[in-house]
């Protein structure tokens, strides 16, 4: 859509007395789940030169760009990816220069956004499980179990149940804080990667039963348990948001 404007504003805000074409261009966003989001998105689309303003909605994920005529559809794109979102089915500049369509793992925005999803997905898991664990330390439960019984299988898979629900409930109130409604925000987190939560609250465990040989809470095993717990789906974060447009968190 090209709009045409009688008197042109620069990017100082200096008004001239040139005739300018503003184009408003509108991209699908995938990836955001808060205002956050669309903050960030929103920011990545006005430092392209030649953009005078974006509004970005999360419900539904949408980007309308307003610029001056001489920005390329991928060039937006392609800012939307750099601040680690997607826009399904469209290439950004980077992505149609590359050979062979590799997956790149160096973006740095990429990696950001997925450790900052992951770093909330973290707070959420570990809510559940060191309070599990904590209670079966308050509670003087056995914790040295034989691994591979039922009662060790107990212990390890309570904590892993209560992380999930933890996480999903701290992500509904964050996204309700969001302007979301309390359905929406559910399903919301309900469609989080659970492959992400799960394998950090199995890694946590394992460190905890390999450094402590139980299922306890001990204050020095916190630091690795979140370390090992943060490093491992981070990966898989990253190749998600990068891959599908998706968050974990």
């Amino acid at each position: 859509m090209q709009r045409g404007i009688a008197t042109g504003i620069d990017r100082r805000g200096v008004a001239d007395s040139t005739t300018t074409t503003a184009e408003v261009v509108g991209l699908d966003v995938t990836g955001m789940t808060c205002g956050h989001c669309a903050e960030t998105v929103t920011n990545a689309l006005e430092s392209v030169d030649g953009v005078a303003s974006a509004e970005v909605s999360v419900d539904p994920g949408r980007a309308e760009v307003t610029h001056d005529g001489s920005v390329a559809r991928a060039v937006l794109v392609a800012a939307v990816a750099g601040a680690g979102f997607s826009v399904p089915g469209e290439a950004a500049v980077a992505d149609l220069a590359a050979p062979g369509g590799e997956f790149d793992w160096t973006e740095g925005a990429v990696w950001k956004q997925a450790a900052n999803n992951t770093k909330w997905c973290l707070i959420g898991c570990a809510i559940g499980e060191f309070a599990t664990l904590g209670y079966y330390q308050w509670a003087q439960w056995p914790l040295e179990v034989p691994f591979g019984t039922p009662f060790f299988w107990f212990l390890a898979v309570l904590p892993l149940i209560n992380g999930l629900a933890t996480s999903v409930m701290l992500e509904t109130i964050l996204l309700m804080r969001g302007q979301m409604d309390f359905r929406n925000a559910l399903r919301t987190a309900f469609g989080m990667s659970f492959i992400s939560m799960l394998g950090m609250e199995i890694a946590m465990e394992a460190t905890d039963w390999l450094l402590t040989g139980g299922m306890g809470m001990t204050w020095w095993v916190i630091p690795p348990m979140l370390i090992v717990g943060f490093l491992t789906p981070w990966p898989y974060n990253y190749w998600r948001l990068k891959k599908f447009g998706r968050a974990c968190h």
